[in-house]
């Protein structure tokens, strides 16, 4: 508590001194039609909030029961949320900030996956052992595909080509063909399949198996497992380094992560990283991970090169999932237990000023909040809406 009362004193002085110099430096002017907003799904407030990450000012949305999962399209300005109590999606208009449709699915969906072309979604029904298949120009469920028991997540590959969806409760993993919509297999891996991670390529997936401290690598050209890899205990989320060389695994019972070569499948290094690892995000550089620590209520930097945690920083009650801005100037924690993103700020370190990140602020959200994504844009000429 003095922690947290600590941040909340020092943080307006932060902002006061230093807000405005860094942000102006950090920010390209994109002209008075760049949009660039964080989406955070509130599941006991039935709301989604909206943080305009210019102003770092929040709005609300309602949306349905229960929001859980939250994905952006990058072809359209549009964001889609996931419903679990409702078993629904609504589609948010970027652009208006306003919900503008809501497609039924099937029973307890939680996350949602878009297509690369922006054409498609899938949503993983739990409830129901299938996965729903979205046409989003139409905004209609044009197929729902039978899978193992409690589907968990269905992600897509980046040719388009495959779906694999984690079934929890029958400790397989389904392959989808993505184009033809059918299913191509249903394969048996370790116990309690999660999050997902698909190689650039789309050659490979890896699935993390909360429940045998394994982490499956799946051949997508061929639909078998190549191997069962072993790391830490409880594994429970996935991040890839965007060149795809490397896989982090966040092992929340280890306090540590697991660093994963993709081409061997091979653990190359491990590391503690604080009171358990949630969830981690990597640097577009390849260069940095972040990783928020449930239990210990911070999020730790991690130099890939340097192979060592170089920095920990306070945040609020319980962070879980992380977004970066596409500068990948801020970092946005969201903190489920407070309610509230925490917003870090990263800046070439200068002579008088080696402190290269520091805490910017602190933005109130709803109650439970469990996913976040970011959307930056131009907004369509008045001629084209």
């Amino acid at each position: 508590m003095r922690k947290l009362l600590l941040i909340l004193v020092l943080l307006p002085v932060a902002a006061a001194l230093g807000w405005w110099y860094f942000r102006e430096r950090a920010l390209p002017d994109y002209g008075p039609a760049y949009r660039e907003y964080a989406y955070v799904t509130n599941g006991k407030s039935n709301s989604v909030s909206v943080i305009d990450l210019r102003t770092f000012t929040p709005k609300t949305i309602p949306v349905g029961t229960e929001p859980t999962g939250v994905a952006a399209n990058s072809k359209k300005n549009e964001i889609y949320v996931v419903n679990t109590g409702s078993n629904n999606v609504s589609v948010i208009d970027a652009e208006k900030n306003a919900v503008v449709a809501t497609i039924g699915v099937h029973g307890r969906p939680y996350f949602i996956g878009v297509a690369e072309d922006g054409k498609r979604a899938f949503v993983a029904n739990s409830g129901s052992a299938n996965v729903s298949v979205i046409d989003l120009e139409k905004r209609i469920v044009i197929a729902n595909v039978r899978v193992g028991s409690s589907p968990g997540l269905a992600r897509v590959s980046p040719d388009g080509n495959t779906v694999v969806v984690s079934n929890r409760g029958d400790n397989t993993v389904s392959l989808i063909d993505g184009r033809g919509l059918r299913l191509r297999t249903t394969l048996p891996v370790c116990r309690q399949p999660e999050d997902i991670a698909i190689l650039p390529d789309s050659t490979k997936a890896f699935v993390a198996c909360s429940g045998s401290s394994q982490v499956a690598s799946i051949d997508l050209i061929h639909d078998h497992v190549l191997a069962l890899i072993d790391v830490g205990r409880t594994p429970v989320s996935l991040a890839l380094k965007p060149d795809g060389g490397e896989l982090i695994v966040c092992d929340f019972d280890s306090d540590s992560i697991s660093i994963i070569e993709t081409g061997t499948d091979e653990v190359a290094n491990s590391a503690l990283i604080g009171q358990h690892p949630s969830r981690g995000v990597v640097t577009s550089d390849n260069s940095r991970l972040y990783v928020s620590n449930f239990g210990s209520d911070t999020v730790a930097v991690y130099d890939i090169d340097m192979g060592r945690r170089i920095a920990t920083m306070p945040v609020g009650s319980h962070p879980d999932s992380l977004a970066l801005t596409p500068e990948q100037n801020y970092l946005l924690v969201l903190d489920t237990q407070s309610g509230d993103v925490t917003v870090i700020q990263r800046r070439e370190p200068r002579k008088l000023d080696p402190t290269e990140y520091s805490l910017l602020t602190m933005i109130p959200v709803g109650v439970q909040p469990n996913a976040i994504v970011v959307k930056a844009f131009m907004v369509k000429s008045a001629a084209r809406k």
